[in-house]
């Protein structure tokens, strides 16, 4: 784990100079502002990223994984805001998420990132910022969309893994793949609370079967 650097303390004036280009709080980067978001539908769900910094311990260790679900688990449902699939790669996270507009969207991811830096820091015994940039988000209007939004999120571990890995076939433990009821294999049921919502689009549901069932041994995109 990478130490934080100390920071040093930066002289200030003794006196307030006036109004001052710039000056003041600057606007956090890792959200974007309500009005510079497109708007969309309800009925449609969306593919969102968030990165982490170079500094933050990999998100795959178990400790990661097992404090990201559980907090995950408290908030993934917000009535207009609602977390369907999620996967955690070492070094960025991929979220399947509903809401009900560009506001609802931006007070959830808010929220999801302030829980995910709040996760990551108590595992690894750090403090300061967790996530790099603003997110990143996809709206997505058709099943075909759906049906490769979740292959990509559920199974993304594949297109980081080396060959010998991708033959295993076998559910990431380090996404919502265990609660997925739409592989073409049956897996094993498991026996603790869903760290995810249930989908409410028409899309998530049903939609996006009218192009078949994913594949435990798909790799996205290839």
């Amino acid at each position: 784990m990478s130490r934080l650097q100390k920071q040093e303390n930066l002289p200030f004036p003794s006196s307030w100079g006036g109004r001052r280009e710039g000056a003041g709080r600057p606007r956090s980067s890792a959200f974007l502002p309500h009005e510079s978001r497109d708007p969309f539908a309800s009925r449609h769900p969306v593919l969102v990223t968030l990165k982490v910094r170079p500094d933050v311990p990999s998100l795959r260790s178990v400790k990661v994984v097992r404090e990201v679900e559980r907090s995950f688990r408290q908030a993934c449902d917000q009535r207009r805001f609602r977390v369907v699939h999620y996967s955690l790669q070492s070094n960025h996270v991929h979220l399947l998420v509903e809401a009900g507009g560009a506001r609802d969207l931006g007070r959830g991811m808010k929220s999801i990132g302030a829980r995910l830096a709040r996760a990551v820091n108590r595992v690894c015994s750090r403090k300061g910022p967790v996530l790099l940039d603003r997110f990143h988000h996809r709206v997505l209007k058709t099943p075909r969309e759906v049906r490769n939004a979740l292959a990509y999120v559920l199974l993304n571990a594949r297109r980081h893994a080396g060959r010998l890995a991708r033959t295993m076939g076998t559910v990431d433990p380090a996404s919502s793949g265990r609660w997925f009821d739409g592989w073409k294999r049956r897996i094993a049921s498991v026996r603790e609370p869903a760290g995810v919502a249930e989908p409410h689009t028409w899309l998530l549901r049903r939609g996006w079967r009218r192009h078949g069932l994913i594949a435990l041994d798909e790799v996205p995109g290839g």
